[in-house]
């Protein structure tokens, strides 16, 4: 039985698709392992949205290459969003890979596999009744590359090797992007945007409940504006809000979420929906990016710091404890002290209960990256400054819960303890106490005693 190990780099999209490529792997019969040094095959599921993702995936395969002259039967392949910007340019400096494969071929992968395997032990036994010993191929190159865009590839993320007793599972709802952000490379490693139907969704999220699933997570790039090149608005409500209503009617179902959205797709029926649906998570990742009106234009994210902080009200003022979260650039092109201050002024009016923090990265093909760049000691500076602030928001987020009795969904035992469990509340809380085996999966009613960074810790309340 022919074994394969996925390391996967970047979002949920890409831990997503790596699952994909593994059930379809382990339908052919292969075994995952926890160790590249186990692997027949390893492969590499890459990001591109920041260089430092871009420069690990490429050191982790350098390093492989003495496993590849070791044990040249073994196959090296780059999947997802670098391998779709970089091509074939990817085999140029590293010898030893053999598959590149793109953000629309995830489907194509086990095909491949099989493909190259055949080919090497093809090769070594030739080698082994020709010369009576095995070569070890240093001068042959075996090598897939494909890139190309295939039509309909948004249907082909939709099953998924769920492990045992799994509480939530993500599910991809559409592909690519049509906003041309000009820090972001997605457009072009992602292609346009393409949503899959409402009836294969719901189809596949009710799969996944009869398995045991008790939350799911609608993925796309630009979630909320699911299904506007396909679908058209019913009852005066867009696609997605359509989506919403349809798998929360689904039984057996407890929480639906969504990552992430665009602010100009936040309509008044998707706050209405996530007020109104019972099983909307209470949470939002609405990413802000920028506090500065000026930046926000060379950024191309169509609305203002004002429209922003107007949104916010009123999905709070719809969604009673509702917590949102934010991702933020700091040190974009051209970004001065006085537009890293409106930033950092938003930030503290809006009391975010947590946010991603980034140093701006120029991509290669983007339009920001051709803009006059900002010094990166200058870069780190405003990131340190801004972190202190949202981890004093988080803390204070978390402290607003001690003492109070939380639902939390039980994932499994806590990263940090094995002796303890962990699981999330409907506002995202990361909750951390002692119980039993049987609680995995479930929904669990938890007093919280204490608060620490990012999570809580309490104990479960017996029924």
């Amino acid at each position: 039985m022919p074994k394969f190990f996925i390391k996967t780099y970047g979002c949920q999209m890409n831990e997503r698709d790596s699952e994909q490529v593994a059930h379809s792997l382990i339908a052919r019969g292969f075994e995952r392992v926890r160790h590249e040094t186990e692997a027949d095959v390893v492969l590499l599921n890459t990001c591109s949205v920041r260089d430092m993702a871009d420069q690990k995936a490429i050191g982790k395969m350098g390093m492989l290459g003495r496993m590849a002259r070791e044990r040249p039967n073994v196959v090296f392949g780059f999947l997802g969003c670098m391998a779709q910007a970089r091509g074939k340019s990817l085999l140029e400096n590293l010898p030893h890979v053999d598959l590149v494969v793109g953000t629309q071929k995830f489907h194509r992968v086990a095909d491949y596999v099989e493909e190259l395997l055949a080919k090497k032990n093809e090769f070594a036994v030739d080698a082994v009744h020709a010369c009576g010993r095995k070569n070890r191929m240093d001068d042959l190159r075996f090598s897939i590359v494909d890139t190309a865009e295939e039509t309909g590839s948004q249907s082909t993320i939709c099953d998924h090797q769920l492990l045992p007793k799994q509480a939530s599972a993500f599910v991809s709802i559409m592909q690519g992007c049509n906003m041309h952000c000009t820090f972001c490379i997605v457009p072009q490693t992602r292609g346009a945007e393409r949503s899959r139907s409402i009836d294969e969704i719901v189809a596949e999220v009710r799969g996944l409940v009869a398995n045991g699933v008790k939350e799911v997570t609608l993925l796309g790039q630009i979630v909320n504006l699911y299904g506007r090149h396909e679908l058209s608005k019913r009852d005066g409500k867009t696609p997605f809000v359509q989506l919403l209503e349809a798998v929360n009617e689904i039984e057996g179902l407890e929480r639906v979420r969504f990552t992430s959205p665009h602010p100009i797709g936040f309509r008044d029926d998707l706050i209405d929906a996530m007020a109104s649906l019972p099983k909307m998570a209470e949470h939002v990742h609405l990413p802000l990016q920028s506090g500065s009106n000026r930046i926000l234009k060379a950024m191309h994210r169509g609305y203002t710091a004002e429209k922003y902080g107007d949104l916010v009200r009123r999905i709070r003022d719809a969604c009673d404890g509702i917590a949102i979260t934010t991702d933020i650039i700091v040190g974009f092109p051209g970004e001065t002290d006085e537009d890293y201050r409106q930033t950092r002024d938003l930030v503290e009016q809006v009391q975010f209960d947590n946010a991603f923090v980034f140093r701006y990265s120029p991509r290669r093909h983007t339009p920001a990256a051709q803009m006059p760049q900002i010094d990166e000691e200058i870069k780190e500076q405003r990131n340190h400054d801004l972190l202190q602030i949202v981890n004093e928001s988080t803390r204070r987020s978390g402290e607003r819960l001690v003492g109070r009795d939380v639902q939390v969904l039980c994932e499994g035992p806590s990263k940090t303890n094995p002796n303890r469990l962990m699981g999330r509340t409907g506002t995202n809380k990361i909750v951390v106490f002692e119980g039993e085996p049987n609680m995995i999966g479930e929904i669990i009613d938890v007093h919280v005693q204490r608060a620490n960074g990012f999570s809580l810790y309490g104990a479960p309340l017996l029924k």
